[in-house]
């Protein structure tokens, strides 16, 4: 992976801690900046888990913005190396994480953790692999691209919950 992504990832966090203080919770990349495969357009899929998130979507992206702007040097030198990251945040508040979410299924295998003090990223994503290998779900490569088959021996009419063994 470039330098500047690996730069660009560590002060985010840092920017991160900064902004949530005690209130974060977990902070990860994944998507093809996680795999450690980006192209120079490659947007930073960012998962941030902190406590005490605006219930509004909109209110939650809008208080980002500060922390997008802290690393303003970091972007400026991955432009400058040729990178285009365009932040894509997702943020979740830890009973939303605990809920499960569809954006774990990838994070399963391409998620870098930033920044998981007390493991609940870390713990959330090892329960939801346990959960996939116990219904013997697979990843499947098609070239660049994948899809999951969540449940090989499925039959019609079989109910499954997905985050709940």
């Amino acid at each position: 992976m470039h330098a500047a992504y690996d730069q660009l990832l560590a002060e985010l966090a840092v920017a991160c801690r900064g902004h949530y203080g005690e209130d974060l919770v977990s902070v990860a990349v994944y998507g093809s900046v996680g795999r450690g495969i980006p192209r120079p357009d490659s947007d930073v899929d960012l998962l941030v888990v902190a406590q005490g998130l605006a219930d509004r979507h909109a209110l939650r992206v809008r208080d980002f913005r500060s922390v997008e702007t802290t690393p303003a040097s970091r972007l400026d030198a991955a432009v400058a190396a040729g990178l285009h990251p365009e932040l894509s945040p997702v943020l979740m508040t830890p009973a939303e994480l605990e809920r499960g979410s569809m954006l774990l299924l990838d994070m399963t295998e391409d998620a870098r953790i930033l920044f998981d003090p007390a493991g609940c990223l870390a713990g959330a994503l090892d329960c939801f692999r346990d959960r996939l290998r116990e219904l013997g779900s697979q990843r499947i490569w098609l070239g660049n691209a994948w899809y999951w088959d969540l449940k090989p021996d499925y039959k019609p009419g079989d109910v499954f919950d997905l985050f709940a063994p």
